[in-house]
């Protein structure tokens, strides 16, 4: 499972691992991605900084709820190469990912088993490097509300410790607060009960 309740896991840095086997070699880097451009931007660097490998496979795992995911052999026999960097990506549990296994050919061929358990293995070691850290998954909600009841939001905002992300205090008070997932609909119960407060929404503005 990649995501339990609101957290997911992932990793922050890039982190390289390695594997051999009947003279090829296969580097394997873990590289944290947030969208498909990112992907492509570190696949385009990579193929300029390993110009000479036979092949450079890889597979990525973004999101939490609308998940992307895809899995490239680069030449190799279908099913031998992405396919299993993709299931350690799985196995490990994470997400927001990019594993990239580059090949140098020993000149002797491993057949399709001997591939899969190679790159399987290359992907697992980048992994076994890597510092994999726990992420909430964040939500957002935006207020404003009249200076007489600012000791009533601030108070709420002491006691669950919401991330703002930004606050305005000029003509009227404004706020955009972040938590978790599963603080969020407590955060709007709590804050619905000051008076003259409006939660402030991108489609719809409701009074409360």
């Amino acid at each position: 499972m990649i995501v339990e309740d609101d957290i997911y896991k992932t990793i922050e840095e890039t982190y390289e691992g390695s594997f051999s086997e009947k003279r090829s070699k296969f580097v394997s880097l873990a590289i944290p991605v947030n969208s498909e451009e990112e992907v492509k931007s570190h696949l385009d660097e990579l193929r300029k900084i390993y110009y000479d490998a036979r092949h450079i496979c890889w597979a990525y795992h973004i999101g939490t709820d609308e998940v992307k995911f895809r899995a490239n052999d680069d030449g190799e026999p279908s099913g031998t190469a992405g396919r299993p960097i993709l299931g350690q990506i799985r196995s490990f549990e994470l997400t927001d990912i990019l594993i990239a296994v580059v090949r140098y050919f020993g000149g002797i061929k491993l057949g399709t088993g001997g591939l899969v358990v190679a790159y399987k293995a290359a992907a697992a070691n980048a992994l076994e490097q890597a510092v994999i850290v726990e992420k909430t998954i964040n939500e957002t909600v935006s207020i404003t509300f009249e200076y007489p009841f600012m000791n009533e939001v601030m108070r709420i905002v002491k006691e669950m410790e919401p991330t703002i992300l930004s606050q305005n205090f000029e003509m009227s008070c404004a706020m955009t607060l972040q938590i978790r997932r599963s603080q969020i609909e407590l955060l709007r119960n709590r804050l619905s009960k000051v008076q003259s407060l409006l939660f402030v929404d991108e489609h719809d503005d409701t009074e409360i």
